[in-house]
């Protein structure tokens, strides 16, 4: 008979600390103020940037402020069609005319009025996705709207490419400047890995695999599930943490050698949870979640796993298209919908949390092959499946600390 419940960190890390509460303090003792952030994520993000941590909070202060600003926009009915942080931490807008130009820039917020903008680019990228989904572009590694450039962007691996791969390319040419070609990719795969025992695992006919746990969420009865990327629930198995079984898996949109979306959901048991806190791996105390609100390409940006723990970096672009390759043998998966960072992930981290402030952005999906992470360090990248698109697909409500 099961008599305690699991209370599960949202990357599976490990016993949360309670907090010791003092009694019988003086009543004139002023209640200690809460930091803005939380003390392990301005840490890692100092150490990851080579500033200081005041210069961290400022820079998620500025972040937050700006993005505000942004919200302030639309709800004025300023229409925009996307929007980043350049390196020197200035959000810039883009906008259709001079006119919507200035209330941008009233609202002290840098504007650029783009040959193409966002939402052009969307519909080219729109149309190689459609290729690749029916013919895998091997040696294509990724493409996305890269919203500095103005372009699509297309990475590919060195050597030689595959006959779907050379069509796929001349598709991207013919669209002329808007698509910009680099032969700069590494061979990317989905990070889950096998593994005997560990944080999230589930057995299939291959073996015992292992994952780190997302987020939780909640559709409008109550049930619980765990908000997860695809591929590790695609069997729709039981998961286990440690030896405890804390829900099986329900639906997945991530099919090997097929079109996919990286994103999937397990429900969770009735007498287990998963905690509204991201754990850091004993940099700190727990990240609070308080929401999902999308953070801006060049935000800082944090994520949560097994095998890498606590690493830090940037948001790059979002609605990427990237090809996964199979290290056993499998036929590679044309994966969409998903966003890019130079957070260092490695195999084992898929479906950790991604965290932006106390604001959830998404779970690890995968990265390159081969890649080594070391502490804090964020000299690499790795893709995520965004929260907000999965909580919208599947009518759930994120569970907030």
């Amino acid at each position: 008979m099961r008599v305690s419940r699991i209370s599960l960190a949202a990357t599976a890390i490990g016993t949360l600390l309670a907090a010791a509460v003092a009694t019988g303090a003086a009543e004139a003792t002023p209640a200690p103020t809460a930091p803005r952030y939380a003390p392990a994520m301005v840490t890692a993000l100092a150490r990851s940037l080579g500033v200081s941590e005041d210069a961290a909070v400022a820079q998620l202060d500025h972040q937050a402020a700006q993005q505000d600003e942004l919200t302030a926009l639309a709800r004025a009915g300023v229409t925009t069609d996307g929007a980043w942080f350049t390196p020197d931490g200035t959000l810039t807008v883009n906008v259709s005319s001079p006119a919507a130009a200035a209330e941008v820039r009233d609202h002290g917020l840098a504007a650029r009025v783009p040959q193409r903008g966002e939402r052009a680019l969307g519909r080219i990228k729109a149309s190689l996705d459609a290729r690749a989904l029916r013919e895998v572009p091997d040696g294509v590694t990724s493409w996305s709207v890269d919203l500095p450039s103005d372009t699509v962007t297309v990475h590919v691996a060195p050597g030689r490419t595959s006959a779907a791969a050379a069509s796929f390319l001349a598709d991207a040419a013919s669209h002329g400047s808007a698509v910009r070609i680099l032969r700069d990719g590494q061979r990317l795969a989905p990070q889950a890995t096998v593994y005997p025992g560990s944080r999230m695992t589930w057995t299939n006919s291959s073996g015992s695999w292992v994952c780190s746990v997302g987020y939780g969420a909640h559709d409008s009865s109550g049930r619980q599930y765990l908000v997860s990327a695809g591929h590790c629930v695609a069997d729709l198995t039981d998961l286990y943490y440690g030896t405890a079984h804390f829900a099986k898996g329900v639906h997945s949109r991530y099919v090997l050698g097929s079109r996919s979306v990286d994103m999937g959901i397990a429900q969770v048991d009735s007498d287990d949870s998963i905690a509204t806190q991201v754990g850091t791996w004993g940099t700190g105390a727990n990240v609070a979640v308080k929401g999902s609100k999308r953070a801006a390409p060049g935000s800082a940006l944090c994520k949560s796993g097994q095998t890498t723990g606590w690493t830090c970096g940037a948001v790059k672009s979002y609605n990427v298209s990237v090809t996964y390759t199979d290290e056993h043998g499998g036929p590679d998966t044309v994966v969409t919908g998903l966003a890019s960072s130079s957070v260092c992930t490695q195999g084992g981290d898929s479906g950790g949390a991604y965290i932006s402030g106390n604001q959830a952005q998404g779970m690890t999906s995968g990265g390159p092959t081969g890649q080594q992470c070391s502490g804090t360090n964020s000299s690499g990248s790795s893709y995520f499946q965004p929260l907000d698109d999965a909580l919208s697909y599947y009518g759930l409500t994120l569970n907030t600390n």
